[in-house]
């Protein structure tokens, strides 16, 4: 997810992603400790597309929009 795409989005969608990413990070950390995660690159992507949504919100937030 680009942070163009995130900060198109409105601060609803914004947090249901949050929450769906926030979940599969979950899934993720689980799948790696049981050594069932294929798809290690996943878990960072994830992480950082938790970090970009997590900045537009706080910058939304700061500016009032």
């Amino acid at each position: 997810m680009k942070a163009a795409d995130v900060r198109a989005k409105s601060h609803d969608e914004l947090t249901t992603e949050l929450v769906a990413l926030k979940k599969e990070a979950f899934n993720l950390r689980f799948q790696a400790a049981s050594g069932q995660l294929e798809n290690t690159a996943r878990v960072r992507q994830v992480r950082r597309d938790i970090a970009r949504i997590q900045t537009v919100l706080n910058a939304n937030a700061a500016t009032g929009a």
